[in-house]
């Protein structure tokens, strides 16, 4: 990139040098040889006046408003002493009416080139009639000019080149703003996105492991007399449930974290994205006196990581929803590879458990699972099962969906 900016930055430096050099020699050399009767005066003022209205085109870039101001001060004062060439003036207002370009490209108020150019237009308007007026003589010369020696045309073919050229400059700021804009919104938009799909991810992690932790820590309370096994079991999988979603966490939040080039990233080595291979250790987790999970695990190798995470988070937010929405004594979880696809099911048999209304946050898992299998192209059926209890059903494509390039 910094490459790239350097060579467009001596591209632009040769042409600001050739355009100069350029403007001073034509400038010079129309005043000497123009269509109709050529300066009188001696070459030195010819070359002078081309210097004046062409070298400043060199900082036109970083001073736009000053070169402009300068070089239209030049050329008017030279039109109005008759330092011009008859049937050309337009030549003397070309540097002009490049600066005018400049203003208009890279000046962000309107106002501003508004200005410039009415402040070129009147320059041109009160210093080519007089030059006709007074400095071109009426005669043989004229009469036999190479051009139509008027200054209406002169004035004419003056304006139309200041405002072409000027409304050519607001085109191309326009379009360089616009570009800037989509960058801006697209920006802010992959931003959104990221914290999406990070809130997305901590919800799935919190709200599971919570959930879990909640309902081990019961079944421990409650058990830690009559059943001290049982109460074991369940510490053993709070402590477990506890480190998982920290190191979850951990890799989530270590995105984050800016790392200088070079250097080693702090903190502990961050962990694989969970998948399907993490479904039997999540179930064995959930099982217990309470709750009995079966699951039936197939066709799922060769996954992508993406499709391998959507179906170890939908069945992660399922499970937290039986957790912590139903009374079920039974969790069956079937994860099936097709040719494909990937079908997913968790079913219950048990009653909904009543929650209190305006609870914070109720419904926040599904719409999640939703937008996950929506971003890979699948579907999610929802609702209750024929014989009791609650059914959640996607399907999945295996392959990642193509995005535009």
């Amino acid at each position: 990139m910094n490459r790239f900016r350097e060579a467009r930055r001596h591209r632009r430096v040769v042409l600001d040098v050739a355009l100069a050099l350029v403007a001073t020699w034509l400038v010079a050399y129309t005043l000497r040889d123009p269509p109709g009767p050529p300066y009188p005066g001696p070459a030195w003022v010819s070359w002078a006046v081309g210097a004046a209205v062409g070298l400043p085109l060199l900082l036109r870039r970083r001073w736009s408003v000053p070169v402009l101001s300068w070089i239209v001060l030049v050329a008017a004062s030279a039109t109005f002493l008759g330092v011009g060439g008859a049937g050309a003036l337009w030549v003397t207002y070309a540097p002009v009416a490049v600066a005018a370009y400049t203003v208009a490209n890279l000046t962000d108020r309107t106002a501003v080139a508004v200005a410039a150019l009415a402040g070129c237009l009147v320059a041109a308007a009160v210093t080519v009639p007089r030059f006709y007026r007074v400095h071109v003589p009426v005669g043989a010369a004229a009469l036999h000019s190479e051009a139509p020696l008027w200054w209406q045309f002169e004035l004419g073919t003056v304006a139309v080149q200041l405002v072409v050229v000027w409304a050519a400059g607001r085109v191309v700021h326009a379009r360089r703003a616009d570009r800037a804009e989509f960058a801006r919104r697209s920006a802010v938009e992959a931003v959104a996105g990221e914290r999406l799909r990070i809130a997305r991810e901590l919800h799935d992690i919190l709200g599971h492991s919570m959930s879990l932790i909640a309902v081990k820590a019961t079944v421990a309370g409650r058990l830690a007399d009559a059943q001290p096994e049982h109460a074991k079991a369940a510490l053993s999988t709070i402590e477990q449930t506890s480190q998982a979603a920290m190191a979850e966490i951990r890799r989530i939040l270590g995105v984050l974290r800016p790392v200088s080039a070079g250097a080693a990233p702090e903190g502990p080595a961050l962990t694989p994205l969970p998948g399907s291979a993490d479904l039997p250790a999540l179930a064995e987790r959930l099982s217990g006196p309470e709750l009995e999970v079966d699951l039936a695990l197939t066709g799922t190798a060769g996954l992508s990581p993406g499709v391998d995470l959507a179906v170890f988070r939908i069945v992660q937010e399922a499970l937290t929803n039986v957790v912590e929405h139903s009374e079920s004594r039974h969790c069956r979880i079937v994860v099936r590879g097709l040719g494909d696809a990937v079908h997913v099911e968790i079913a219950d048999d048990g009653p909904a458990r009543t929650m209190p209304r305006g609870r914070p946050g109720g419904g926040q898992g599904l719409i999640g699972m939703r937008e996950r299998i929506a971003a890979h192209g699948g579907t999610l059926s929802v609702g209750p099962a024929a014989r009791g209890g609650f059914r959640v059903v996607a399907e999945i494509p295996r392959s990642e969906p193509r995005t535009a390039s």
